[in-house]
């Protein structure tokens, strides 16, 4: 971890693939992770852990099985655990993730759209 300030711009500029969240920062037994969102993900949930998604920048919308919650820009939404969710991105969207390292991008469901963990930037 640096003594110096994170410019998340600059960390966001470091990588280019879509649904590969990058650690930028940890506190106690939590990460700050930046990922890059396009398209539809995979219906997941985490069953140990709420998930708070923070939008830089761009859009998204957090789909539930029985609601969807739209966020721009500088808004966020925290997913409680056990929850089905699935987020969509019809253009690039940049988005913060804070959740306990360990955490897999697609909790219990796996698949192809599963990233490696603890990947930093």
């Amino acid at each position: 971890m640096t003594d110096g300030a994170i410019n998340l711009q600059d960390k966001l500029a470091r990588f280019s693939e879509h649904w590969s969240p990058r650690v930028i920062a940890e506190m106690n037994d939590y990460q700050f992770k930046l990922v890059k969102l396009q398209g539809e993900f995979v219906w997941h949930s985490h069953a140990d852990t709420d998930e708070v998604f923070i939008v830089l920048q761009g859009a998204m919308t957090l789909e539930f099985r029985d609601k969807a919650i739209p966020l721009a820009a500088g808004e966020m939404y925290v997913v409680p655990k056990g929850v089905e969710h699935r987020p969509v991105a019809g253009q690039e969207c940049c988005v913060m993730l804070v959740e306990p390292r360990g955490v897999v991008n697609t909790g219990d469901a796996g698949g192809a759209y599963t990233a490696q963990n603890d990947v930093w930037v």
